[in-house]
């Protein structure tokens, strides 16, 4: 895909929605990162259901040490994997306060020491919480990006580093919600809806769908 054709893409999504963001209910930082982890293979839907319950009661990381993991196990039951989701998240607040104030860390390394995060969950928290110009790669924005030609990879480290590469500046702190939103709602995995697509014209997908 040229130049051209990337540039206007990222045009029509942000005419089509100037100000993007997680579709997750958070309120700082922290509630943020907790949001993310559970998130893992779960839907935000689900997410939501339960931190509208937990975060009222533990939002920091000395009251989820309080409320202990047997609580939070409690709070969060419906969502998948949640046994070890709790396990790390305890954890994760344990470190946060004894390395970091019981602040969120803003760079990746840091992020990516604490339990349960890994580099998409550090890329969200960046670019969500602290407007840092990370694109978090899940499987819908690894879709969106091989399927439409925008930037194609073997592997969600690839894809990651192509559109860091590719997707212009003024567009790349928005891009990562841009793409998730198009890949949840029109790119779907087994049907997408081409017919509804505002870059139709520009996306190189063969087997298009109307």
């Amino acid at each position: 895909m040229n130049p051209t054709k990337r540039y206007s893409i990222f045009t029509r999504f942000k005419a089509a929605n100037p100000h993007p963001n997680t579709e997750l209910k958070y309120r700082t930082p922290f509630e943020l990162l907790v949001a993310v982890i559970l998130s893992a293979q779960a839907t935000d839907v689900s997410v939501n259901s339960a931190t509208r319950q937990l975060f009222p009661v533990a939002n920091t990381p000395q009251a989820m040490l309080d409320l202990g993991e047997e609580k939070l196990r409690g709070h969060v039951q419906r969502i998948g994997l949640y046994q070890t989701k709790s396990k790390h998240i305890i954890q994760m607040c344990r470190l946060l306060l004894e390395k970091h104030g019981g602040q969120v860390p803003q760079t990746r390394e840091e992020l990516e020491a604490l339990p349960g995060v890994g580099r998409k969950t550090a890329n969200v928290v960046l670019n969500t919480a602290f407007s840092q110009p990370t694109i978090a790669v899940d499987t819908h924005i690894f879709r969106v990006s091989n399927r439409t030609g925008l930037a194609p990879g073997k592997d969600v480290l690839e894809v990651e580093k192509k559109l860091l590469k590719f997707v212009p500046d003024e567009f790349r702190h928005d891009a990562h919600h841009w793409l998730i939103l198009h890949g949840r709602y029109i790119c779907q995995a087994r049907k997408p809806k081409c017919g509804q697509c505002l870059i139709e014209d520009l996306c190189e997908y063969r087997k298009k769908e109307f």
